[in-house]
């Protein structure tokens, strides 16, 4: 193959990269054709068997060093936790058991809760929530 046939290969598997959606694989392949490419354009390699090889070794490196990185750089940033409700008064509807879940309110809103205290939660007694595991509250007397 041409030196110009390892560039645009390469750029070909940039743009396959781009619009479709391999989970950042194809571009690496790229790398390791405009790699070749580049060397045969100086003249460091010219045997077929060379240049097959060169584009191996390039494109898994580039795949082995890289990809974690490309991903972690162009992943979507973590949510920030806006507005959370660690830390605000809950208020038990019915008498809790310690490790027992129920019923409270948090501004104004009903939530189901565990009491994590060693102690019954009475009804109406103020609280305060400790934890958020997915929709549950974890719940302690104030």
């Amino acid at each position: 193959m041409q030196w110009w046939h390892w560039l645009a290969g390469g750029l070909v598997l940039f743009v396959v990269e781009l619009v479709t959606p391999s989970g950042f694989f194809i571009m690496f392949f790229g790398v390791g054709a405009l790699v070749v490419g580049a060397l045969m354009w100086a003249g460091v390699i010219a045997s077929a068997a060379a240049q097959w090889l060169l584009f191996t070794v390039a494109s898994v490196a580039s795949l082995a060093f890289f990809r974690g990185r490309v991903q972690k750089r162009l992943q979507d940033p973590p949510r920030a936790t806006v507005d959370s409700l660690v830390g605000n008064l809950a208020v038990p509807q019915q008498p809790m058991a310690p490790g027992a879940i129920g019923r409270v309110e948090v501004r104004g809103t009903m939530w189901t809760a565990r009491n994590e205290a060693a102690v019954v939660l009475e009804s109406g007694q103020r609280c305060r929530v400790i934890r958020i595991t997915e929709l549950e509250l974890g719940v302690v007397p104030e």
